[in-house]
């Protein structure tokens, strides 16, 4: 990360829209929304929790993200928080294939693993919302949860390089004293 300023303690969190994982997150919202608006009947909780758990799982990057540049520790916890959506979110999917007696596509099912290469690849809203009306359910459900995969994976080791950042740099208490004593000639 870079400093604001050469002597100060601020550090420029960087651009989070840059980021697979929000990327991914943002792709979610947006095949979540159109999901439960089609698929789920008005009255069902289960569209609000599954929008809002879509929503939570991108906002949260955000907030984390900008929080990050004076806290850590907030950081952490909001990306940590983004991940507990994303969970809540991936058994919201593998319940709508549980329950409809759907198919969950794992390691050896024909379209597995070219589902998944599509998904590694793709990083942009554009190559999903054409498939919408296109998927059927199975179809729109195996390829929410392998973005939740993806984008679950990417939050982990965003984390760890948090974490390292951390454990090498310090907090904010500590980058004030030593920008302050540097700016001191002490």
């Amino acid at each position: 990360m870079t400093p604001l300023n050469e002597n100060g303690f601020l550090q420029y969190p960087g651009d989070y829209r840059q980021l697979l994982f929000y990327k991914k997150a943002t792709i979610l919202y947006d095949m979540t929304y159109w999901y439960q608006e089609h698929n789920l009947y008005r009255g069902d909780r289960t569209k609000d929790q599954m929008e809002q758990a879509a929503r939570s799982g991108k906002q949260n990057v955000v907030e984390g993200k900008a929080d990050g540049m004076t806290s850590k520790e907030m950081e952490i916890k909001l990306l940590n928080t983004a991940r507990g959506s994303l969970m809540e979110l991936l058994e919201d999917y593998e319940d709508q294939l549980r329950s409809r007696r759907l198919e969950k596509w794992e390691k050896g099912h024909p379209r597995y693993e070219r589902m998944v290469q599509y998904c590694y690849r793709h990083h942009d809203l554009k190559n999903y919302q054409p498939y919408y009306e296109r998927w059927t359910t199975d179809e729109f459900c195996n390829v929410a949860l392998t973005l939740i995969h993806q984008a679950d994976r990417g939050l982990l080791t965003y984390l760890q390089i948090v974490e390292k950042s951390f454990l090498e740099e310090g907090g904010l208490k500590e980058k004030m004293s030593a920008a302050r004593r540097k700016v001191r000639g002490y």
